[in-house]
Order: structure tokens, then C-alpha cells, then sequence
């Protein structure tokens, strides 16, 4: 089917990828544009990765207030170019990842940004907890690398379930978005502030 210079921008716009890449996801997706937008969240996922060593200097500072004023975070994601930074989808990615943010409260962006202090910390926790079980030391290491592993899900913001589809982490929310976007994108610095609460990020 032919498709109309003003639906490719519309995705484009949308998404922004490529005019061709928008042109050959509506005619897979026969015309339609929310189809084609999952349409290139799937064929671009394998390439990007090949995006994570670019760049990016552009992008926005995001704030995002929760109702009643007592819950805020401030977040800057970076992007390659201004004209993502502007897209529906970048914004869109930006405002998710506030709202993940003052949902979870993460002390860290990922576990390689987690204080050698915290991990030996909860490590020490974690293995005093274990001995008691009277286990042996081989299993006592296994339960010790399984409730780390948990700690990091719930308090590093890529590993994180996901709020809005807990099927998948943040960190697939990433992977998607720079699939459709066609860009590398990756998260400078957030800080969440909560009226009475001493705010532990960087």
C-alpha cells in the first residue's frame, strides 16, 4: 500500500528514526502507526548494542512531581542528537524513568555504580545471616550471591523490575527505546527528594 509523506512524518515524529526505516515499518504494518512503532522496537532491539559506544551530548533534564507536592525527582538522559531529544518518545522514556525512580527510591543507576562500602556491607549481613542457618560454606556463598543479586534488583534503577510491565527490567526499557529511536541513550544522574526524607543518591 502507498503510504503518505505525512504519516512518516508522523512516526517520525513520534519515534524519531529514520525516514526510511519509518517508511518500510508502515508498509509492514499496513499503514498503521502504533503497529509500526512496535514494528521497529523489534527490528532495531538486535542493533542496539551497537549504539551503546556513541556519544551523547544532547538529551534534557526531566522533573517530575507526584501529586500533593511531597515526592519529586529530577533526572538527566542523554541522547545523541537534539532532534531525539525532542521526540514524543524520548520524552516519554524521561517521564517512565522519573516515575520508576519515585516508585523505587534505587540508590544506584547500576550495580558497577554501588559503593565497594554497601556491597561489603550487605555482604557482611548477608553471610551472618546464612551461618546461621547452619549450612555448609559452598551453600552459605550461593545464598550470600542470591540475596546480592536480589539487592541489586530492587535498588539499582536498571536492574529494577520494570513498573509499568514487570515482565521486563529497565534496562529493556532502554534497549527498546534505543532500538526505536535509533540512537544511544544513557542516564547522567537523578535525584529523588521526598518531604522528610534524607536523600541517599548522588
Amino acid at each position: 500500500m502507498a503510504i503518505d509523506a505525512k504519516t512518516v512524518k508522523r512516526l517520525r515524529d513520534k519515534t524519531g528514526a529514520g525516514m526510511m526505516d519509518c517508511k518500510n515499518a508502515l508498509t509492514e504494518s499496513n499503514g498503521d502507526v502504533d503497529s509500526a512503532v512496535d514494528y521497529l522496537r523489534k527490528s532495531g532491539a538486535a542493533k542496539a548494542e551497537k549504539k551503546g559506544e556513541r556519544e551523547t551530548k544532547e538529551g534534557l533534564v526531566y522533573s517530575y512531581i507526584h501529586a500533593g507536592g511531597r515526592l519529586g525527582v529530577m533526572i538527566e538522559v542523554n541522547c545523541e542528537t537534539d532532534f531525539v531529544a525532542k521526540t514524543d518518545g524520548f520524552i516519554e522514556l524521561a517521564h517512565n524513568l522519573a516515575m520508576q525512580i519515585a516508585a523505587t527510591n534505587p540508590i544506584s543507576l547500576d550495580k558497577d555504580s554501588v559503593s565497594t562500602d554497601v556491597i561489603k556491607k550487605e555482604k557482611e549481613i548477608y553471610t551472618d545471616q546464612a551461618k546461621s542457618s547452619g549450612k555448609p560454606d559452598n551453600i552459605i556463598e550461593k545464598m550470600v550471591d542470591g540475596r546480592l543479586s536480589k539487592f541489586y534488583q530492587e535498588n539499582c534503577l536498571m536492574e529494577q523490575a520494570y513498573i509499568k510491565d514487570s515482565d521486563k527490567k529497565v534496562v529493556d526499557l532502554m534497549t527498546e527505546t534505543i532500538a526505536t529511536l535509533g540512537e544511544n541513550i544513557t542516564i547522567s544522574q537523578f535525584t529523588r527528594f521526598a518531604v522528610g526524607e534524607s536523600n541517599p543518591q548522588n
